[in-house]
């Protein structure tokens, strides 16, 4: 066996075991003393707000190695095509993780556009992980998960009872907008100008159908769930800020 196998073997096995402790242990003690909202809560929305503190960790943490990567490893910069990015493997864990708990509770999680986001994730990332290809657009994707902790505070603030007018929902809902439509929306046209750049090269060739298909057909899904996901930000903003000038009107 490979010592990168080895390694990331270890990254799955530690990723797994470190994010079900957080979501089980650490997240329902740390917050039943924290915040008197999460204790009223049935043990459902409970789960979700675990949930959504696991993915906002998962988010920081992979956001960190993405820019990370993008901006200072030669390597991927060099040959965005032929490398390994094992740090990948917590993305996948956590994204296997949050389709078991949202198929566990689908009557009240389960919500069809993230399976869908999840799997078209997973089987591209597998690829990546599988294969050792593609690491710079692998990480160059991973950039939309600087906007997660704008949405998960969004929920957050929701469940915690703050008025959709109030200043810090309407403050977290304009970083929520415009990060999402940098991070997700306006890097869509450079991802495509990069893949294009690579199109019909040795190195393309060499990836073979397989891994050409996980590369471009996720990707181009991936763009239809942000775009509804952009559309669905905007309005929501929109209608909480008339209703924050209506409000301050009366």
């Amino acid at each position: 066996m490979e010592d990168s196998t080895r390694v990331g073997y270890c990254i799955v096995a530690g990723s797994f075991v470190a994010f079900q402790f957080f979501f089980s242990a650490l997240s329902p003690q740390l917050f039943v003393s924290l915040s008197p909202a999460y204790c009223t809560l049935p043990a459902v929305k409970q789960n979700e707000w675990n949930s959504r503190c696991v993915s906002t960790v998962h988010a920081m943490i992979v956001s960190f190695f993405c820019l990370y990567i993008l901006w200072f490893d030669d390597a991927v910069n060099a040959n965005p095509i032929c490398n390994c990015s094992l740090y990948v493997c917590v993305h996948v864990v956590f994204y296997i993780l949050d389709l078991l708990l949202l198929v566990r509770y689908w009557k009240t999680l389960g919500d069809s556009l993230f399976v869908c986001h999840h799997l078209a994730a997973l089987y591209a990332y597998g690829y990546v992980l599988s294969h050792g290809v593609l690491p710079y657009f692998a990480n160059f994707r991973l950039l939309s998960e600087l906007s997660t902790p704008f949405v998960n505070l969004r929920w957050f603030l929701d469940v915690a009872g703050w008025p959709h007018s109030s200043w810090l929902v309407l403050a977290n809902g304009l970083a929520m907008m415009v990060v999402f439509f940098m991070v997700r929306i306006a890097v869509i046209p450079s991802y495509y100008a990069q893949v294009y750049s690579w199109y019909g090269t040795l190195e393309y060739e060499r990836l073979g159908l397989g891994v050409q298909l996980a590369w471009i057909g996720p990707s181009l899904a991936l763009e239809v769930l942000n775009l509804i996901w952009m559309y669905r930000i905007i309005r929501g903003f929109y209608r909480a800020f008339c209703r924050s000038k209506l409000h301050k009107a009366a």
